[in-house]
C-alpha cells in the first residue's frame, strides 16, 4: 500500500482532506483527489558524469514508487514537480548539455522517453498526470518550459508553455528557453465531473493577472510547479499561491523542488564564479 511504499523507498507522504463549506441539496457533490510531487535530485558522483540518457531513467525509478503510492491513495490528478527529469540547472551558464534534457512533445519519437513513460503511468494508474518538462518544438527547433497533460487513459489532453520568464541578474532563463505562445488554456477533465483544471508554472506565479487569466477562462485547480531557493523566493511561493486562490475563487496546488543540487561539484555559480 502507499504507506508502505514510503517507507520502503524513503519519502514523506501526507494527506489532507478539504470539504466544501456548505453540503447541497439538489446538486451532487464533485470530488477530486489530487497530488502532488516534490522529490529530491540525488545523483551519484559529478552529474556530468553520467548521460542523459542514465539520469533520466534513474529519476523515472526514483518517480515510480511515488506515483504507485499515489494511485494506491486513489488520485485522480496527479501533479509532478518542475523539470522533475533532470537536474535544476538554469542558473549554471552551462546550457548545452542542459538542452540536451528537452523532449519532442511526441508519443512517436522513439527519442521522448520521459513522455512516453509519463502516459504509460497515467495509462497504467488510470490517472491524469501532470509532466512538467523542456519541451524542443518539433517545427522551429525552439525550446520551451512546458507541462504536459495526460488523461487516465494515457493520451495527451494538451499542453501548456511557460509564458513568463525570470531575467534577474544571472538568473535568466531565457538563455535555455523561450517564452510561451499558448495562452492561458484550461484543460476540461471529463473522467473526473468536468473537473477544470490549468498550470501557472514557476515565475508566473509572480504576476497576479497571469493567476487570474486562468480563472477568466474557467479553471477550478491551478496547479503551480516551481523551483525556487531560499535567496529567491522561497518565502513567496505558497503565500502567492494561496493570494491566488483567494483572489480568483478556485484551489490552487503549490509544488516547489525540494533538496540540495549541486553542479560540478560547486553550488550554481553565476558566469563570474560567484553565488547565483
Amino acid at each position: 500500500n502507499a504507506k508502505q511504499l514510503s517507507v520502503a523507498h524513503d519519502f514523506e507522504l501526507q494527506s489532507v482532506k478539504i470539504s466544501g463549506k456548505y453540503a447541497e441539496e439538489t446538486r451532487e457533490p464533485r470530488h477530486l483527489t489530487i497530488g502532488a510531487i516534490q522529490n529530491v535530485y540525488h545523483c551519484d558522483g559529478d552529474i556530468q558524469s553520467q548521460s542523459v540518457l542514465q539520469q533520466k531513467q534513474y529519476l523515472h525509478a526514483c518517480m515510480q514508487p511515488m506515483i504507485e503510492s499515489a494511485a494506491e491513495c486513489g488520485v485522480n490528478v496527479l501533479c509532478l514537480q518542475e523539470c522533475w527529469n533532470m537536474p535544476f540547472a538554469f542558473a549554471t551558464r552551462e546550457k548545452h548539455w542542459t538542452l540536451e534534457f528537452a523532449e519532442y512533445i511526441d508519443e512517436d519519437c522513439a527519442a521522448s522517453i520521459s513522455f512516453s513513460y509519463i502516459a504509460e503511468m497515467a495509462k497504467q494508474h488510470r490517472m491524469c498526470i501532470i509532466s512538467p518538462m523542456l519541451e524542443r518544438d518539433t517545427v522551429r527547433d525552439t525550446v520551451h518550459n512546458t507541462a504536459v497533460v495526460f488523461g487516465d487513459d494515457g493520451c495527451m489532453i494538451g499542453k501548456h508553455r511557460k509564458n513568463h520568464i525570470p531575467r534577474i541578474g544571472d538568473f535568466n532563463e531565457s538563455t535555455y528557453y523561450m517564452e510561451g505562445d499558448t495562452g492561458h488554456p484550461v484543460f476540461n477533465l471529463s473522467a473526473y465531473h468536468n473537473a477544470k483544471i490549468a498550470v501557472n508554472i514557476c515565475y508566473g506565479r509572480h504576476h497576479p493577472l497571469n493567476w487570474m487569466m486562468f480563472g477568466l477562462n474557467g479553471a477550478e485547480v491551478v496547479f503551480n510547479p516551481s523551483a525556487t531557493t531560499a535567496s529567491l523566493s522561497e518565502h513567496l511561493w505558497n503565500i502567492e499561491a494561496r493570494n491566488a486562490a483567494i483572489a480568483n475563487n478556485y484551489y490552487t496546488v503549490a509544488i516547489n523542488r525540494v533538496g540540495t543540487e549541486v553542479f560540478s561539484k560547486t553550488p550554481f555559480t553565476s558566469g563570474d564564479g560567484q553565488a547565483a
